[in-house]
């Protein structure tokens, strides 16, 4: 029994925490061993766990048998190799490590007063990330732009629609709210209409701009040049367009250097969003996927999705930083110090939603240093290049086709129904999906695509190798071949 173990106590601590370390060890050596997909069914733990917490204290060892026995069955794998669904969610050593070391100091660092070297370090890796990137020096903090790291893109994407909102009614006044309009395509994130929503853009004036394969599902800047001018005929105002780089169904990439012109003229503040892909983009041969982003007024990236960084820290650049601390500030006197108020010292708080925040760029700083530039590079192109084995594995099936150009480490497929029947292709597919996943061995997502149901086929866990994309192959052939049989 742990009846003494102390709020803090440094040798505890230390003897506790090398049995978790020793027990996530375990678990990332034996994770080819769970369902990727966790086969529970709805409200299992509720039959597992008491209906209250215990009044005298547990030891160690008990909680994590309850956590092997009990959690762990309901836990859906990401980290594991045959984890292939969505986009990835990478966890590493140094990431881990930075997770870690953030936890141990547990600062809330909402202003520079509150951790220096929490604000600044942030600032620092910020810039640094900004230039592997190539973006333009307009997003460096050395001008008026910079780099913050949010929770998600769906945070980064709100803060800067509230900026753009706020920038345009100092202009026109606060009247003209209800005249806002934003424009999207159907492939953007769905966080972009709640943003909409939370920043009081009507819905109607949220405009999502139709997609086909003609494009790659990929805006087209005709369509949207009609729909602003439409727009401006009804006396409404153009005021923010976001732009996808990797959309989250298929990995298109819209045009970012007509659009950024489309928006320029338009008074418009152009958000890029490369959740996905831009951690792709520190490659040269990818790097000219964000050609245009000169003319972003932000610019935003996950380095929790590609990158080897434990969730959350997602990346985000303005080149107005005052836009989001006018958009977002508050100066209560109980925060007032003078660093602030002498303008001295950028005051995270002033950039987000929340007041409070961690100090993430920890792992990403760690990522950068114990890795490298080069190492960086080379994990993203051999998913790549594992993405494009499983293309080709695809290829060669001619029950299968591909459906939409592989761009990144994501393949969009279907197995084509029997004497092309496009009634069942749909039902096919769905039961292909659940027969998958159903498995255990692997697990893979879906999507819609001009009607059509779609299999995705990510590559992006850590550990994956290329047996591992054979091995999920040949479950599809297999269960596929089972599907076929019985129709």
């Amino acid at each position: 029994m742990n009846v003494n173990l102390k709020p803090m106590d440094a040798e505890q601590l230390r003897e506790n925490a090398h049995k978790m370390v020793d027990f996530i060890a375990d678990y990332y050596k034996n994770i080819e061993n769970f369902p990727v997909l966790s086969q529970v069914e709805p409200g299992y733990l509720h039959k597992l766990l008491p209906d209250s917490a215990p009044t005298k204290p547990e030891s160690l060892q008990h909680v994590l048998d309850d956590i092997q026995e009990k959690i762990l069955p309901g836990v859906t794998h990401w980290q594991s190799p045959n984890y292939f669904a969505y986009y990835p969610s990478n966890s590493s050593i140094a990431g881990f490590m930075g997770e870690m070391l953030s936890a141990g100091l547990n600062i809330v660092g909402f202003s520079w007063i509150t951790s220096p070297a929490a604000t600044e370090l942030e600032v620092i890796v910020l810039d640094w990330f900004a230039k592997m990137l190539k973006l333009p020096e307009d997003f460096l903090s050395a001008g008026q732009g910079g780099g913050v790291i949010q929770g998600t893109a769906s945070e980064a994407v709100l803060v800067v629609l509230l900026a753009a909102r706020d920038r345009l009614s100092r202009r026109t006044g606060k009247t003209a709210l209800e005249k806002l309009v934003a424009y999207a395509s159907d492939q953007t994130h769905s966080s972009l209409q709640k943003a909409c929503q939370i920043a009081g853009i009507h819905s109607e004036n949220c405009r999502v701009l139709k997609t086909d394969s003609s494009t790659n599902y990929a805006l087209s800047p005709e369509l949207l040049n009609e729909a602003i001018s439409h727009d401006l005929a009804a006396g409404l105002i153009p005021f923010f367009l976001c732009a996808t780089v990797g959309t989250t169904s298929s990995t298109a990439v819209d045009p970012l250097p007509v659009l950024g012109e489309i928006a320029k003229r338009n008074g418009m503040w152009f958000h890029v969003d490369a959740a996905y892909a831009g951690s792709a983009c520190i490659c040269p041969e990818f790097r000219h996927y964000i050609d245009g982003v000169e003319d972003a007024d932000s610019f935003n990236m996950n380095a929790h999705k590609w990158f080897l960084t434990n969730f959350d820290c997602s990346l985000l650049w303005v080149k107005d930083r005052n836009a989001l601390v006018q958009a977002l500030s508050t100066n209560p006197e109980y925060l007032k110090n003078k660093a602030s108020q002498a303008n001295l010292v950028v005051d995270y708080k002033d950039w987000q939603i929340p007041l409070g925040r961690r100090f993430r760029s920890l792992k990403l700083w760690m990522v950068l240093r114990l890795y490298g530039l080069e190492n960086l590079q080379d994990y993203i192109r051999n998913h790549v290049k594992l993405a494009t084995h499983f293309e080709s594995l695809v290829a060669l099936d001619p029950r299968f086709e591909v459906i939409t150009p592989r761009i990144f480490s994501l393949v969009c497929f279907r197995l084509l129904p029997p004497q092309n029947d496009e009634h069942c292709c749909n039902k096919l597919n769905r039961d292909l999906l659940d027969a998958v996943n159903s498995t255990g061995n692997i697990f893979i997502s879906h999507t819609v695509l001009s009607g059509t149901y779609i299999l995705r086929f990510a590559v992006g866990a850590p550990l994956t190798e290329e047996r591992h994309v054979n091995a999920a192959w040949k479950v599809l052939q297999e269960k596929a071949t089972s599907l076929l049989g019985s129709l």
